[in-house]
C-alpha cells in the first residue's frame, strides 16, 4: 500500500521541492512531481536546473531522457514512467497515486491551500491509508 506523507506549513514550496528531490538522489529513488499546470511544471524544472549549489537533474515525461532521469516533472499524468515516490502539488488528489510506493503532499501557509490539503487527506485517510503528517515549523522533520 502507498505510504502517505504530508508536509504542512511549507513556506517556500520550491526549496522543499529541492530538498526532497536531493534527498531522493543520493537515496537513488525516482521522483514523479505533479504540478497544477504546465506554466507551475516550467517553473519548478527552470528552478531545479538553476541551483548553483545542487544537481537535481529533471524533465518532462515526454522528453528524450525522461525515462533516464531521477526527477520527472509532470501536470498532466499521462506518462508515468516509474511508481517510486509521487510528490503531489496537485488538487484533487491524481487519480494514479496508489500505483506509487511513496505519496509525498506539500502543503503551503495559505488557507485555501490549507483546506484543499484536509480535503486530500480525508481522501487517502477514508480510503485505509496510514498518513504521517509533519509540520514544516516543527525542527523534528
Amino acid at each position: 500500500m502507498t505510504r502517505v506523507e504530508f508536509f504542512f506549513n511549507v513556506e517556500d514550496k520550491l526549496q522543499k521541492i529541492a530538498e526532497i528531490g536531493e534527498k531522493a538522489i543520493v537515496k537513488n529513488v525516482k521522483l514523479m512531481m505533479f504540478l497544477q499546470n504546465a506554466d507551475l511544471a516550467n517553473e519548478v524544472k527552470d528552478y531545479l536546473w538553476a541551483l548553483e549549489d545542487k544537481f537535481l537533474p529533471n524533465h518532462a515525461p515526454d522528453e528524450a531522457l525522461a525515462s533516464d532521469t531521477p526527477i520527472v516533472v509532470d501536470w498532466q499524468g499521462g506518462q508515468l514512467l516509474h511508481d517510486e515516490v509521487l510528490v503531489n502539488l496537485q488538487h484533487p488528489a491524481p487519480i494514479f497515486f496508489s500505483r506509487f510506493r511513496r505519496l509525498i503532499e506539500i502543503v503551503g501557509v495559505d488557507e485555501q491551500d490549507k483546506v484543499q490539503a484536509r480535503s486530500r487527506y480525508k481522501f487517502y485517510r477514508d480510503r485505509g491509508y496510514e498518513i504521517k503528517s509533519y509540520d514544516a515549523n516543527s525542527k523534528e522533520i
